[in-house]
């Protein structure tokens, strides 16, 4: 059986641009059918801003895809704030982001880090998940934090290096690029002074996140999924994977029993891979024509 593609890269059928608090803008893109079923497309990061692979998983003859890019990151302004950029305000966009676009329930797709935000947007708006599909799942534990830098830069340095700007922070940024290539077994690439900039906004945001916990000590992401709805969910991860390693999927689905985990032998962390671009489209396609993933 030979492996499914992503669909065809498309430009947008319509590109918005929504004012949110403390003069932060959320850029938004929309595509395919809209008369669709409804999917909110979540990146990564934080702060990485959305990637085309994360959305060309999903039919656009079938589906209304929505693909915001959150506060601080990608085309969203100020790129690289951290004021006024916590999980909490993250929420309260997609609830803003939701009613703008007039949507009653959407099904949530994320990878990494935006596996965390779908859950948590579970959690804080249940009645309006549809369905939930998460690749990668990074629990945003301090053990998952440290896990990721042990043997490569300090967190606390270069969080500090980041916030000071200039070489010093384009410094960092190439460490940090460096370390999550290796994390990753990519080989890392030399950044030309665009990227290095983008790297520095993206790496500022996340460093914000990391440092704070994600916002999710308090009340963890695991103990949150007593709120979610018991919806179809598919679980996508793969065994290799060191930037979210394995364990996180296994314990995740222990508190989502009715969901679908779906373990890729190879792969990585990579939502590229020809196995996790299969496995999603296969999923998606399943959903839109029957409503669940099994």
């Amino acid at each position: 059986m030979s492996l499914r593609v992503p669909y065809p890269l498309s430009a947008p059928a319509r590109t918005l641009t929504l004012p949110l608090d403390h003069g932060h803008a959320m850029h938004v893109r929309c595509f395919g059918a809209e008369e669709g079923i409804p999917a909110l497309v979540l990146h990564g990061g934080p702060g990485s801003g959305a990637a085309p692979i994360l959305w060309r998983v999903l039919d656009p003859q079938r589906y209304r895809i929505i693909v915001p890019d959150q506060r601080g990151s990608g085309e969203s302004t100020p790129r690289g704030r951290t004021e006024a950029n916590t999980l909490a305000d993250l929420l309260a966009d997609l609830r803003v982001l939701r009613s703008a676009l007039g949507i009653e329930r959407w099904l949530v797709l994320g990878g990494s880090w935006g596996s965390t935000l779908a859950l948590a947007h579970a959690a804080d708006a249940p009645d309006a998940i549809l369905a939930l599909l998460l690749r990668a799942i990074f629990l945003a534990r301090d053990e998952d934090i440290a896990a990721f830098f042990e043997g490569g830069p300090s967190l606390a340095e270069l969080a500090f290096d980041l916030a000071q700007g200039g070489a010093v922070a384009q410094q960092a940024a190439r460490r940090w690029h460096a370390h999550e290539a290796q994390r990753a077994g990519l080989v890392p690439t030399e950044l030309e002074a665009e990227e290095l900039a983008r790297q520095v906004d993206r790496l500022r945001v996340q460093a914000h996140y990391l440092l704070h916990g994600c916002w999710l000590r308090e009340q963890s992401l695991l103990d949150r999924c007593a709120g979610v709805p018991r919806v179809p969910t598919c679980i996508v991860h793969a065994r290799d994977d060191r930037v979210c390693p394995w364990q996180g999927a296994t314990l995740l689905h222990e508190r989502l029993p009715h969901s679908v985990l779906r373990c890729l032998p190879v792969g990585g962390h990579d939502p590229s891979h020809p196995l996790a671009v299969d496995a999603m489209v296969r999923a998606l396609d399943r959903f839109a024509e029957r409503g669940e993933f099994a």
